[in-house]
């Protein structure tokens, strides 16, 4: 059976569930279990893409059987310990580098490839203008997430290295680095976690939100 015809076949499978009425096809563990091995028939390692990408954490499996809703409060509490446990601060303590770097970053789509010669997150953006509005000056930008227009200017951050800042900055790093330490569901994706930003680049990100500077806050 093709790859094709076996999503067929699954997809055919899960609408007879549906019709069932939530009977003996509803969706099951022999369901979930046939669409698994599907999946993991029709894809191969390639490059730097492997197919352990397919195998998800407790905050992927849980937020994907979720399917928009709600995690029950304690799943959702314990999603989000796991993921704050990975934050990892900076190297040298320093938690702001260039906004002008930070601005390019955020007008950067690109992302990791298979044809990639490695892992490292360099050459990547963060897309952050597909879901935020950041800058005044840039017409185009999506509303899936908060505007970050004018972000550190209203949390009152007038000078980043004063001690009144850190909870805001320490919050702002954490967030950028793994989202689902704040909120077990979020769509932003786990910059620092997953590797697609590196340090450097983050600490980018936070000066084009932070540095009194930035255009951002001016």
């Amino acid at each position: 059976m093709t790859p094709m015809n076996r999503a067929a076949w699954v997809l055919g499978l899960a609408g007879l569930a549906t019709l069932a009425g939530g009977t003996a096809f509803s969706a099951d563990a022999a369901l979930d279990a046939r669409m698994a091995a599907m999946m993991k028939d029709s894809f191969r390692d390639q490059g730097i893409a492997k197919v352990d990408r397919l195998v998800q954490d407790l905050a992927n499996d849980a937020c994907s059987k979720a399917a928009g809703g709600d995690l029950p409060p304690a799943l959702a509490k314990q999603v989000e310990a796991d993921n704050l446990k990975t934050v990892k601060p900076p190297s040298d303590g320093r938690f702001l580098g260039d906004w002008r770097r930070g601005e390019r970053i955020a007008q950067s789509g690109r992302g990791m490839t298979w044809s990639d010669k490695s892992t490292k997150a360099a050459d990547n953006g963060g897309n952050c203008y597909n879901c935020h509005k950041i800058s005044e000056a840039e017409i185009s930008y999506g509303t899936i997430g908060p505007s970050l227009h004018q972000y550190g200017k209203l949390r009152g951050v007038t000078d980043p290295n004063s001690p009144a800042a850190r909870p805001i900055i320490e919050y702002t790093w954490g967030k950028l680095y793994n989202a689902r330490a704040y909120s077990a569901c979020s769509s932003m994706p786990r910059f620092g976690h997953t590797g697609v930003l590196d340090e450097a680049q983050l600490k980018d990100l936070m000066a084009l939100l932070l540095d009194p500077q930035s255009p951002v806050n001016r």
